[in-house]
């Protein structure tokens, strides 16, 4: 890759005076000898495949395969439909859409993983209800998982992508950067813009724990990627307002490398502590360590190590 930290894509896209995603393209069709054509159709599949995760959980139940989840998407839209909720129409709709694919990877539907499965629900929630909010096409949406891409390349070879790993903020908190940056840069932000909208998000989520009860990706993750949306969203019109992420973007991701090699192992994936160790888990059945996490199609657009398209 051209690039390793958010300040060197903020200076490569000068340079070559193109978008995050732009960059991303390139750099991508270079890394695995496939077309322009080639590459753009595969990030198009995986955005495909969003949507249809984001549609299946909004109009019915989705219960998952231990029965402890499902269902909440479809709440929340009817919620939203029958009145005007605090949070507004459109922030809403992120967070129901967020629930919705969250709960299709709780019952082992298809959802891409991005960077996780279980934080796939945050991308597609942000992407899919701005896209409708805005009116914009599917390609402009493919530039920005694009963009999205080379944010969580540089967190994934920085810090970390993975819950037992970093904690919670390395999943959910990744996922929100991505976003926020990505969405930044959808709605005609510069790369300096996306750039802070990344750190203000992570900023927000430092810390987070990873406390799966009884080791599924269920509860909190699924909840947690409903209000992961919403941050998003919030982080990126902060950017776009001109608010700046005071600490470097690039050193905040060096802080939830260091805030997650400091978390005890019991917060990070293990199901022995936090929600994973209340009272009320106790009458929750066990299920085995990550059931619901599954790699589907959408593992090629899993932002990693030497894998990001």
């Amino acid at each position: 890759m051209k690039f390793s930290t958010l300040e060197q894509i903020i200076a490569c896209c000068r340079e070559d005076q193109v978008t995050i995603g732009q960059l991303m393209l390139k750099e991508q069709i270079k890394e695995t000898g496939k077309s322009e054509e080639e590459t753009f159709k595969q990030m198009a599949d995986y955005y495909g495949i969003m949507k249809e995760a984001v549609h299946r959980g909004i109009h019915e139940p989705v219960p998952s395969k231990s029965g402890l989840t499902g269902g909440d998407a479809v709440r929340v839209h009817q919620y939203m439909s029958s009145g005007v909720p605090a949070l507004g129409t459109d922030a809403c709709t992120a967070l129901a859409y967020a629930l919705s694919v969250s709960e299709v990877n709780a019952s082992m539907g298809r959802i891409v993983a991005t960077p996780t499965a279980g934080s796939c629900g945050i991308i597609p929630g942000v992407f899919v209800s701005t896209q409708e909010r805005f009116g914009w096409d599917d390609e402009h949406l493919v530039m920005g998982l694009f963009s999205a891409g080379a944010i969580g390349y540089v967190i994934a070879n920085n810090s970390f992508i993975s819950g037992a790993e970093g904690g919670c903020q390395a999943e959910v908190g990744s996922a929100i950067g991505m976003a926020a940056g990505a969405l930044t840069e959808l709605r005609g932000g510069t790369p300096e813009q996306a750039v802070h909208a990344v750190g203000l998000a992570l900023k927000n989520s430092l810390g987070l724990i990873c406390d799966p009860v009884g080791g599924l990706v269920e509860i909190p993750c699924i909840v947690r990627n409903g209000f992961g949306a919403v941050t998003a969203l919030a982080a990126s019109d902060m950017a776009l307002a001109g608010v700046r992420s005071v600490i470097p973007s690039d050193e905040v991701i060096g802080v939830m490398l260091e805030v997650g090699t400091a978390m005890p192992s019991k917060h990070r994936e293990t199901a022995k502590g936090g929600l994973a160790q209340t009272p009320t888990k106790e009458k929750n059945p066990e299920g085995p360590v990550r059931q619901g996490r599954q790699e589907t199609e959408g593992k090629g657009c899993q932002s990693k190590k030497r894998s990001t398209g």
